[in-house]
């Protein structure tokens, strides 16, 4: 291992957005793209597991007492719970060893988790990245996706909608610092995902 290498700041590249902005998807890609390297952070929940989703995937599923047990031992990061019409889902991060020193991550995060993770790993590059869709083309994809569950929640999609309204409201994003340079419409997932990966690349030659 070259002295280069181990001198080379951890980074971590955190991916955000309202509800179907395609956030998930672009995350795959980057994920998929080799020449990026980057290694996935995989966050919590206590959330029941989707039609489609794996184990380890998407995210760790654990319940109450998986929680609990991190919390005990100091290794959750941060969390946030969610009042649905299910009853509440927890989803937190936690320090369990996924990021090492030297490594480049990438993570879907909520603009709140995105500045508890960046206070938390003071020592590393933390990098946000918005992702935006027109509200109404959202709304389409969203209804959209959830017709393809089993038991779809029509409910929950609403609630999730009108809460990412104030989640990501302009005076939360300007309290957490995003900047134009930050955000990322997107109109053409292709052209967004290499404006997204090239933004990486830059970052990681600084």
């Amino acid at each position: 291992m070259t002295a280069d290498r181990k001198e080379k700041k951890t980074q971590i590249f955190c991916l955000m957005g309202k509800s179907a902005c395609g956030k998930d998807t672009i995350y795959k890609r980057l994920v998929q793209d080799l020449a990026l390297a980057l290694s996935p952070i995989i966050t919590y929940t206590t959330r029941p597991i989707r039609e489609g989703e794996r184990e380890g995937a998407e995210y760790h599923f654990t319940d109450a007492a998986g929680e609990a047990a991190l919390e005990a031992a100091g290794k959750v990061i941060e969390k946030r719970t969610y009042h649905t019409v299910a009853g509440p889902w927890d989803y937190f991060t936690a320090d369990d060893g996924q990021v090492a020193a030297g490594g480049s991550y990438i993570v879907i995060a909520t603009l709140e988790s995105y500045v508890k993770l960046r206070d938390f790993y003071r020592d590393c590059k933390v990098v946000p990245i918005y992702i935006y869709v027109e509200d109404g083309a959202r709304l389409a994809r969203a209804l959209e996706r959830e017709r393809q569950q089993e038991v779809p929640k029509y409910a929950e999609l609403c609630r999730r909608f009108l809460a990412d309204a104030e989640d990501f409201s302009e005076e939360k994003l300007a309290a957490a610092g995003i900047t134009e340079a930050d955000r990322y419409e997107n109109a053409d997932l292709d052209a967004t995902t290499a404006a997204i990966a090239a933004r990486i690349r830059q970052t990681e030659c600084r």
